[in-house]
């Protein structure tokens, strides 16, 4: 069984290059066979990417997140779109809307973030996309600028009736260990009521620890498998089954070879 963790923040894991690699040594021997890495900032990529880009299994994403709309960085479109060139960076992102934390105001966060749709469209690339609190406004954004490689809405937050109202799109549905909490009813209503190859998993390491490690400080790419263990319980499916579906759902989301 291999599982591909489609999100993890391994630089905000631990700043050491060292320990960067262990991590993804330890979630190797636990399964997880392929990582994509995010950054928020484009100098958080260009601190993480030089350590991991030679790293069998381990792919990039690179753009700005809505965190960073007062300063995305100086000529930060030339800077995303060079990085688009490099070796195994396979999307553009995360970029999205964020409202809980009202980075910036919200006409910025869309122009930040309709800029970066551009891009993965003139790219041929997803784009993996942050939101909360702000479905109206992302679903309208993507039914106008919806890029043709497809989105993949990760830690998915909304509830059952978006997830439907997105399936004519080219969107994934990515869920990570908070799908494993008692109380994410609209997480477990949603996986339920989707196609099963629209589904992608997670970590969004170092945050959303799944239940079963909930003594730990932070989430690892190796505890990919205890999501997946839910996952499959909830849909009763056997587990292999289950793994081999998402891995080749994340293939596919990022155009590349099984």
């Amino acid at each position: 069984m291999k599982f591909f963790d489609t999100h993890a923040h391994i630089g905000l894991i631990y700043d050491d290059p060292i320990e960067q690699l262990r991590v993804i040594q330890q979630a190797k021997q636990a399964g997880v066979a392929r990582i994509v890495s995010i950054n928020n900032s484009l100098y958080d990529f260009n601190k993480v990417y030089p350590n991991l880009k030679s790293i069998s299994g381990i792919y990039h994403a690179v753009g700005v997140a809505p965190s960073e709309v007062t300063n995305p960085g100086h000529d930060w479109i030339n800077t995303i779109e060079k990085s688009l060139s490099l070796p195994n960076v396979v999307a553009v992102g995360e970029t999205g809307l964020d409202y809980f934390k009202q980075f910036g105001d919200k006409r910025s966060q869309i122009e930040l973030f309709i800029t970066q749709l551009e891009i993965a469209q003139a790219h041929n690339l997803p784009v993996i996309i942050h939101n909360r609190d702000a479905g109206r406004d992302l679903y309208d954004v993507l039914t106008e600028r919806m890029p043709d490689a497809g989105a993949i809405l990760h830690c998915y937050s909304e509830d059952a009736a978006f997830a439907k109202k997105c399936l004519d799109k080219n969107i994934w549905f990515s869920f990570a260990g908070n799908l494993t909490y008692r109380n994410a009813r609209n997480l477990h209503e949603t996986v339920m009521n989707i196609p099963v190859d629209r589904i992608l998993i997670e970590t969004e390491s170092p945050f959303m620890i799944p239940a079963e490690f909930r003594e730990k400080k932070r989430t690892m790419p190796a505890y990919l498998p205890s999501t997946a263990r839910f996952l499959a319980e909830m849909l009763e499916m056997d587990l292999e089954a289950l793994s081999e579906q998402l891995w080749k759902n994340s293939c596919k989301a990022f155009n590349l070879p099984e």
